[in-house]
Order: structure tokens, then C-alpha cells, then sequence
């Protein structure tokens, strides 16, 4: 980011410009002129926030997608599908035991072994052969929609929220004022507002052990020069099968976030497999916080144009790909390898 900053200083001047109109459009109160052009400041901030929110939920699934295809070069499009997977069972054991925490752990744990059978016996045969991994992930995909089809049926599941998350909280946000004059704050659902304290948590923890731990060092050490690792007495193989793991008992979580908030459905993991390559592909291979940046933008992207342009709302996410790629093709903090 640094590097880009001090060699394309218009853009970066034009970026910050941007994000500092943005900031004020969110924090400023809006005069009667600006309403009359830009609607009602409370219909602009539910649109910003539902776009953050959304993409926190895009982030957790890019996450793990991210570590597995961008860091281990695992081409593994049956990611959506783990994301399914885990939102239903997160719905089942929500629904049977009544806690909605207790659902987290125990679906990062199944989805987490589903995740190592395929690596194990699925990715570890097929080492450096992209196109077979696509292929053969596809067929997983489509073997393990069916089987949630069959266990789950058509209908749409929504896990119930906490008594402790459910209704609004105020933000110290104006937005706007009532008939009397007086300032009205923002009010949003509490468990958006959790949940993107959580997504940042996650993605903070994950860029630390990446980059800060032996662990992260060992990761990285083996995407670059694998035998020459394993020359030095380290199993790589432990390595790569427990970020593996990581990386779908991530997705596993998603999906119970996913549930949460929206629903569950046939067709949720073919959407959410697009997000991911979507966000991976803007903001860089292997990069967390290109993740993170990726996701807020094509979040926000998706739910401000669903507000202020709805045909072209779906455009809009695939032309900042478009350009992302016609200028930077590495991501917005990939390397050039």
C-alpha cells in the first residue's frame, strides 16, 4: 500500500479525496438542498451500513478462500458450499440445543473436518494441477448441493437471533431530525453491529498470525519454496491441512452468520463462491487486508447501488473488477510475484 501510495500520488490524492467526501457524507448532518438531490440521509446510512455489514459476511468467506487459493494455490470451488453447509448445520444445532453461541464452535469443528478430508484426499493428490482441482471441485460442489437439497429440502431456513443481539442499537450518528427539530441517531440491528466487530477481530487476529508468528512464517516459507521447507525437517503437510481446515471452518462460520442475518437456501453457495472469487480478485491473492478492503467495497457497491440504482447494481460489482484488473491485475494489495 505504501509502495503504491509513493508511486501513484494523483491516485492516492484522488482516493483519500473520496473517502474524505464519504466520511463527511456519513458524519455531517444534510441540509434540505442535499436531501432534494441525494434522498433521505437515513435511507444513504442504512445503505452504507447494510454495505459494511454485508461485506463483513462477504470477508468471512473470503477469508478463508483467500489463505486457501491465494495462499496454498488450492483452486477450490467447492468453498460456497462448505459456506452452505455450515449455515445449515449452524441452523440445526441453534435450533436443537436453543444457543446460538454454542453453534459457532461446533460448526468450525465439522466443517473443519470436511475441509480436511478434502484436502487430504482430494488437493494432496493433485499437487500444482489447477485444472483438475477445478474440475473435481465442481463435481464435489454439485455433489454436496444435492445431498443439502436432500437433507434440507427447497424451503429457506433463518437462524433465530439471541434475545441478547435482537433489536436496534443507536450509533452516534445523525440521522436527521424529527417534526419537533430535534436530532435523531441512527438506529441499526445490534447483530449487524456484533458481527462487524467480529469480522474485524477475525481478519485482525488472521493478519497477525500471518505475519507476526512462526506459524505464518512457515505458511508463507512453504507457498514460496515448499521443498526446500521440507528439506529443513518441517511437515509441511501438517501445515498446509490445518490452515486448510482453518479456512472451511471459516466459511462453516459464515454460513451461520449468513443464516442469521438473511437466509439460507439452495443456490447461497454458488453466489457466495462468486463473492469470494469477486473480493480475492480485487483485493489481491492471499492478502487479508486486500480481503477486508475487497469485501467493504463490493458490499457497499451491491447495497448502494440496490438504493440508488437497481438495474445496474449487479454491473457495478463486476465493473470494479473489470478495473481492477485493467490496471492492477495482482489486486489492489497483491504481489507481483
Amino acid at each position: 500500500m505504501q509502495e503504491f501510495f509513493q508511486k501513484r500520488p494523483i491516485w492516492s490524492g484522488i482516493i483519500i479525496l473520496v473517502l474524505a467526501v464519504f466520511i463527511w457524507l456519513v458524519l455531517a448532518p444534510w441540509s434540505p438542498e442535499m436531501e432534494a438531490v441525494l434522498g433521505r440521509k437515513r435511507v444513504f446510512l442504512n445503505a452504507v451500513f447494510g454495505g459494511v455489514t454485508l461485506g463483513a459476511l462477504y470477508f468471512l468467506v473470503a477469508a478463508g478462500f483467500t489463505l486457501i487459493f491465494g495462499l496454498m494455490r488450492n483452486v477450490n470451488l467447492a468453498h460456497g458450499s462448505l459456506y452452505l453447509l455450515g449455515g445449515y448445520l449452524g441452523f440445526e444445532v441453534s435450533e436443537r440445543t436453543g444457543s446460538w453461541l454454542l453453534a459457532f464452535p461446533v460448526v468450525f469443528v465439522l466443517v473443519g473436518l470436511v475441509g480436511i478430508v478434502l484436502q487430504n484426499q482430494v488437493f494432496r493428490r493433485m499437487e500444482g494441477e489447477e485444472l483438475r482441482q477445478t474440475m473435481v471441485t465442481i463435481g464435489i460442489s454439485v455433489v454436496l448441493a444435492d445431498l443439502m437439497l436432500w437433507s434440507w429440502g427447497g424451503q429457506s431456513y433463518t437462524i433465530m437471533t439471541p434475545d441478547w443481539l435482537s433489536g436496534p442499537a443507536e450509533l452516534p450518528i445523525v440521522a436527521g431530525t424529527n417534526r419537533d427539530g430535534d436530532t435523531v441517531y441512527l438506529r441499526y440491528p445490534a447483530v449487524r453491529i456484533a458481527i462487524l466487530i467480529a469480522a474485524i477481530v477475525i481478519g485482525v487476529l488472521m493478519w497477525l498470525i500471518l505475519n507476526k508468528s512462526r506459524l505464518g512464517m512457515l505458511i508463507r516459507a512453504g507457498v514460496d519454496d515448499r521443498d526446500m521447507l521440507a528439506a529443513s525437517g518441517i511437515r509441511i503437510q501438517w501445515v498446509f491441512l490445518a490452515v486448510f481446515a482453518f479456512g472451511a471452518g471459516l466459511a462453516g462460520i459464515a454460513g451461520i452468520v449468513g443464516g442469521t442475518f438473511q437466509s439460507l437456501s439452495p443456490g447461497e453457495d454458488t453466489r457466495f463462491l462468486l463473492a469470494s472469487l469477486v473480493v480475492v480478485i480485487v483485493g489481491g491473492m492471499g492478502s487479508i487486508p486486500g480481503a477486508a478492503i475487497g469485501a467493504v467495497l463490493i458490499g457497499l457497491s451491491e447495497q448502494l447501488g440496490l438504493v440508488y440504482a437497481p438495474t445496474y447494481s449487479v454491473v457495478v460489482t463486476f465493473l470494479i473488477m473489470v478495473a481492477v484488473l485493467a490496471f492492477r491485475p495482482q489486486g489492489l494489495l497483491g504481489r507481483t510475484r
